[in-house]
């Protein structure tokens, strides 16, 4: 990546605006539920801090329409204060007379955090206001990007502000390391390198499994996906998820990856969507029942798996392999993090729900990387760049 980094900027003395990605999970009682995309950003806040910079954080959660008290950056702050040993100020909006005042006031070593960015229209649709990014590139001296997770959108933020710092808009540590370790799977990754895909649909990851396919020696897939990939091939889905209008596309990948694609031995399905639905496993060449639907891999399929993954050098995981919210069917998505966590190859998560199934476990230190996007991650092994970081200042 041949982009201004944070460690290549003099930060003394200077009003560094930084924009993170705080978009974490609440629970309904607005408490934080997993605060890692916090701790994630920790390196590049102590780094300017360190340096004798001051910070003004930006970021969205969630997505509002309009302002709305249950999406407030509110409890961020408290938790980043609590995590840096410092109080970090909160802004009362992102823009406007008070916000400007904030900014002035920082001294070295503040922190100020802005409220949602998403409470303005502007942030995702940068047209709709072109003075939004302007109006907070004003808040800074130099621009950094560390917010990985949000690197494949054009928005205001992390898109637009950039041109407005033409010599010092520069990716954060988190950014930089998040590269370093895609890079990998793109360019030289150590073989064999395997790589597991799942999640619900197949139109939101055609494009990288494609990719994947033209650079892996094995794709192992599950996840409500499957199903579609059954159904080109005849197979029952009974009442599946399945998208109809992507059949052909599956078709014709199952003929480019007939050497290199696995799928599930058996399957777990339900009666319905639910936690407390019977349940049963069925091998999966035969088929769904009528009236029944997939849910899970089985057990002969994670042992399967197991043996054929045992071998890897590099492996790259990203999605899950079942609805596993519901405890009941949450069984192939952890058996497998536990497994990969288990191995001496190199691990990567493309973020997601995958990321979401390993912190639950607290097993995320096991793993060579995890990244903190999972649209991102798969983007950029897809395209092999991101428009955000595209547009960063070059190094000279």
């Amino acid at each position: 990546m041949n982009k201004l980094t944070l460690k290549d900027l003099d930060l003394n003395g200077k009003k560094v605006l930084m924009r993170v990605d705080f978009n974490v999970p609440l629970d309904d009682a607005g408490v934080i539920v997993d605060d890692a995309r916090i701790r994630a950003a920790l390196p590049s806040i102590h780094y300017i801090l360190d340096q004798g910079g001051s910070v003004i954080l930006m970021s969205h959660l969630g997505n509002p329409k309009g302002k709305m008290d249950s999406l407030s950056l509110g409890c961020v702050a408290k938790r980043l204060s609590t995590l840096l040993g410092k109080e970090v100020q909160m802004a009362p909006d992102v823009v406007g007379i008070e916000v400007e005042k904030r900014v002035v006031s920082l001294k070295k070593g503040d922190v100020l955090l802005l409220e949602n960015l998403r409470f303005y229209e502007a942030e995702k649709k940068p047209e709709k206001d072109p003075s939004f990014a302007k109006v907070l590139s004003t808040y800074g001296e130099i621009y950094v990007n560390d917010a990985f997770g949000t690197m494949h959108r054009k928005h205001s933020s992390t898109y637009t502000i950039t041109k407005y710092f033409p010599s010092a808009a520069a990716a954060g540590l988190l950014v930089e390391k998040e590269i370093k370790a895609l890079s990998q799977l793109i360019e030289k990754p150590k073989r064999p390198f395997y790589a597991i895909m799942g999640g619900g649909k197949v139109s939101s990851k055609l494009g990288v499994i494609k990719e994947l396919l033209k650079k892996v020696d094995k794709l192992f897939l599950g996840g409500g996906m499957v199903y579609t990939f059954y159904k080109a091939q005849n197979i029952p889905i009974g009442k599946s998820l399945i998208e109809e209008d992507m059949i052909e596309e599956t078709r014709k990948i199952l003929e480019e990856g007939k050497d290199k694609l696995i799928f599930p031995n058996d399957l777990i399905i339900a009666d319905n969507f639910s936690n407390l639905a019977n349940r049963k496993t069925v091998e999966a060449i035969k088929g769904i029942p009528d009236n029944w639907q997939g849910m899970d891999v089985g057990e002969k399929t994670l042992i399967s798996w197991e043996q054929e993954l045992k071998d890897a050098s590099t492996i790259f995981w990203n999605g899950p392999l079942g609805v596993f919210e519901f405890s009941n069917f949450s069984n192939g998505t952890n058996q497998l993090a536990e497994y990969l966590s288990s191995l001496q190859a190199t691990t990567i998560i493309g973020g997601g729900d995958s990321l979401a199934a390993i912190n639950a476990l607290g097993i995320g230190k096991m793993f060579t990387h995890l990244s903190t996007g999972g649209g991102a991650s798969l983007e950029y092994i897809e395209n092999g760049y991101l428009p955000a970081i595209d547009v960063l200042t070059d190094k000279n």
